[in-house]
């Protein structure tokens, strides 16, 4: 009887052998690099720019070096093919609300800008413009260095309050994406629980909107100023929390519209707990990086004047990507950074890439890290979940929805096993003194429409 036994448990550890064996090559080949390459990267920086879309800010540079999906020609509602004219460094204003992203995208003929206010022919064809590298020096510098990925879209057709809402979130829980301003006064600062504004939300997507507080409630439903039919949904912060991993938002705090765009005051559960120790001052990164003091996660939201929004300049708003970067690359975590530069909506000027279903027009993203591939182009379609994609399957956290459950992670723009690429040098450059008069003259408006 003890042969057969020891025979029995010499089949049954061969079969656990196997089963191991077969386990640890699914694991290799489902793990995601960065957790296959021993957490190389411990902190993951978003730099989250305002309305630009990609043939807007990098068509040119494509084109230019060759390399990477841009345009230098529009497409109009005529049919005629009109050159993207020199963009001048104070961005032009364009309609970029939800029905005017739908009108441009047409269907997917992305030939329908000039049908939105502020891009007539008789304007000009304003939003038919671009920028040529040597006026976004940093930025062009950064993507020629490293990643760009000429395939990232919109969440949504959302401008920026509802973007703010999809990057932590994945969706906009029943708001409509404009947000704010509604029907209430507001008597607080942004656009936030502590606000006081109403804003537009419907329970399902064929029901008509009501007003209710710009707030996405506690679980327990509390947070809003008053009663709310909202319901909580889980953002990345709540799963960094519960991962104990540390997470920071900088924001421009003594802005109205800085604030608003500061994310965390439109949660409840982030603005009204301990999560709001997380939202600091945005000039924090800079001394954060030089410290070598970067959270696993951080957000890094600029004031109005360096956001490189509509009648903002974009030289200003380049000189900050640079301030930002120069500051991480030099620092003490530059060897485990990785950092997503990208917009919050198209603004919204000419690209001439269709959407990918259920996703928005294309925007810019320029991805820097010591594990970047060097000039290398992601064309994977990808979208702001991807960026929430890469965080899960960098720290091991569960996804929030099937949005970024399903999104690609931007994984073949790294290789961790190459030698880590160095910094590059990045400047400041001045505006002309012209132009910095006009800036203080005409101050950020209160809200993003």
């Amino acid at each position: 009887m003890r042969l057969p036994t020891l025979r029995r448990r010499c089949a049954l550890f061969a079969t656990l052998a196997a089963a191991a064996a077969a386990a640890t090559v699914l694991a290799a080949q489902t793990s995601p690099p960065a957790i296959a390459s021993g957490l190389a990267v411990k902190h993951v920086v978003v730099i989250f720019q305002e309305n630009h879309s990609f043939d807007d800010v990098l068509g040119r540079l494509c084109v230019d070096d060759a390399r990477c999906d841009g345009a230098t020609t529009g497409l109009t509602s005529s049919g005629t093919v009109v050159p993207l004219q020199p963009e001048p460094d104070i961005v032009p204003f364009a309609v970029h609300e939800q029905y005017a992203q739908v009108k441009a995208i047409d269907g997917g003929k992305m030939d329908r800008f000039d049908k939105n206010p502020g891009c007539h022919e008789a304007d000009g064809y304003l939003c038919y413009t671009q920028f040529s590298p040597d006026q976004i020096p940093n930025l062009a510098a950064l993507a020629r260095a490293f990643v760009v990925s000429d395939r990232t879209f919109e969440d949504g057709t959302n401008p920026s309050w509802g973007s703010h809402l999809d990057l932590v979130a994945t969706q906009l829980d029943g708001f409509l994406p404009g947000g704010p301003p509604g029907t209430a006064p507001g008597t607080g600062l942004g656009l936030g629980c502590d606000s006081g504004l109403d804003a537009p939300w419907r329970p399902t997507p064929d029901a008509t909107a009501i007003q209710v507080p710009a707030c996405v409630p506690k679980p327990d439903g509390s947070g809003p100023y008053r009663p709310s039919p909202v319901t909580w949904v889980p953002t990345i912060m709540d799963r960094l929390q519960q991962m104990n991993r540390s997470w920071r938002i900088y924001a421009a705090l003594d802005e109205g519209i800085g604030y608003g765009w500061a994310i965390c005051p439109t949660f409840a559960d982030c603005i009204y707990s301990r999560q709001a120790r997380h939202l600091v001052s945005k000039d924090q990164v800079l001394t954060d990086a030089q410290a070598g003091t970067l959270p696993n996660f951080s957000i890094v939201v600029p004031k109005a004047n360096d956001s490189q929004h509509n009648n903002q300049s974009m030289l200003r708003g380049d000189n900050w990507i640079g301030s930002v970067v120069s500051a991480i690359m030099n620092g003490p975590d530059w060897r485990s950074t990785a950092i997503f530069i990208t917009y919050d909506d198209c603004g919204c000027f000419y690209d001439h890439v269709p959407p990918q279903p259920n996703l928005g027009i294309r925007v810019p993203m320029v991805i820097v890290s010591p594990y970047a591939r060097s000039g290398y182009t992601d064309s994977n379609n990808a979208s702001y979940a991807s960026m929430l994609a890469f965080v899960e399957h960098n720290f091991g956290i569960p996804p929030l929805s099937n949005v970024d459950g399903n999104a690609y992670d931007y994984a073949n723009s790294f290789d961790y096993g190459q030698k880590p690429l160095a910094p590059i040098p990045l400047h400041q450059r001045e505006l002309p003194t012209a132009e910095q008069q006009w800036l203080a003259e005409h101050p950020a408006p209160p809200d993003d429409t």
